[in-house]
């Protein structure tokens, strides 16, 4: 069994320490360093590979929003804080999972399975060829079948690791394939990126409100990096 190389960052010892316990509960799991401030981190992400990295997010010096920030090839994070109120800018930065201390064995586990997933090596889908493209559709490989999926049909998408997650009129699939791959399959003018982890069917918005676009009753963030240039092609 390959190891799952883990790096814990927290400021608090005995947070370091249940976290690391849990791991020892996971065989396929190995603890190679525990920091306590962000700055050591970065250091020992330079000496060694690392696959997961649990990071605190209130401590001095660097929180670890901003630490991650800072990380060009980031491993999957898992971040583990007091506060719920930094959940939307972890989720933001495409943090795997975001556990609330004190946090059970049972959830540390699931977080845990939502690294492994996206660690997982990415299959290659079916493209489609330029006549499906103007054809309005496209054929993707999901769970052993090959499905041919409607422009028309298709409400949005999003990022899961190194899956996509795809909502259509009468499915949800979960595809094995990179969200960059997937959205190189969709004609720019009918499907927007409102999202890094996001893109919709701009014939299927309902209504936008604040920061979210509604897709029937499905609520999507719109990322402050995509929002005048989502806006821009709705013509707003």
């Amino acid at each position: 069994m390959k190891k799952v190389a883990c790096l814990i960052v927290d400021d608090e010892p005995i947070a370091r320490e249940i976290i690391a316990t849990y791991c020892r509960h996971l065989p396929q799991l190995t603890v190679v360093a525990a920091c306590d401030n962000a700055l050591d981190a970065k250091t020992e992400l330079q000496k060694q590979p690392v696959d997961i990295l649990f990071l605190d997010i209130n401590m001095p010096i660097l929180s670890g929003i901003a630490f991650l920030k800072t990380l060009k090839n980031p491993p999957q994070v898992i971040f583990t804080t007091a506060y719920k109120e930094f959940a939307v800018d972890a989720f933001d930065l495409a943090a795997c999972d975001y556990l609330l201390k004190p946090f059970s064995l049972e959830r540390f586990i699931v977080a845990v399975d939502k690294a492994l997933e996206r660690l997982q090596p990415v299959s290659v889908a079916a493209q489609p060829t330029n006549d499906d493209a103007l054809q309005g559709y496209f054929f993707l490989k999901a769970e052993g079948k090959i499905y041919k999926i409607l422009h028309n049909d298709l409400y949005y998408a999003e990022a899961s690791g190194n899956y996509t997650k795809i909502t259509t009129s009468n499915a949800t699939l979960l595809p094995s394939m990179t969200f960059s791959s997937f959205l190189e399959l969709l004609p720019a003018h009918r499907f927007l990126r409102v999202h890094r982890s996001f893109v919709v069917n701009k014939a299927k918005i309902s209504h936008i409100e604040g920061n979210r676009v509604y897709i029937d009753l499905t609520e999507i963030p719109i990322g402050s990096n995509y929002r005048e240039a989502f806006l821009n092609e709705l013509g707003l």
